[in-house]
């Protein structure tokens, strides 16, 4: 039992560090369209990094309820397993929109930190 509080309490605390991370990483990425100084090698580590936030979190989730059986709202999970669609969809489109790349990044990742609340509002 003591496990099973200590993965909760992680996934709860870590949720927080999943919108953070995406929305930084989705500002950064638009405002790189315009100002070209903000277009480094370590933006796009960073996007990387919060995009792996999703899967830790992800991970975690389905962690509880395989091992704890604990149930969560049904829609919580609809929006972890979105969110780790929408980043293949975003990997997926990057050739296609080669142009477009920062403005495709940037909403994305903040798409991300949107569907990241989401999950946070119907899962509390």
């Amino acid at each position: 039992m003591l496990v099973a509080n200590l993965v909760f309490e992680i996934h709860d605390g870590w949720a927080w560090f999943v919108v953070i991370a995406n929305g930084l990483a989705g500002v950064w990425v638009l405002a790189s369209g315009w100002v070209d100084w903000l277009r480094t090698r370590a933006m796009w580590w960073f996007v990387v990094v919060a995009q792996l936030t999703i899967f830790v979190q992800v991970g975690l989730g389905v962690w509880m309820v395989a091992a704890q059986d604990i149930q969560p709202q049904q829609f919580h999970m609809f929006y972890g397993f979105v969110a780790v669609i929408a980043v293949g969809i975003l990997y997926s489109y990057r050739s296609q929109l080669k142009g477009k790349l920062h403005l495709l990044y940037g909403l994305g990742e903040l798409f991300l930190m949107g569907l990241a609340i989401r999950a946070m509002i119907v899962g509390a």
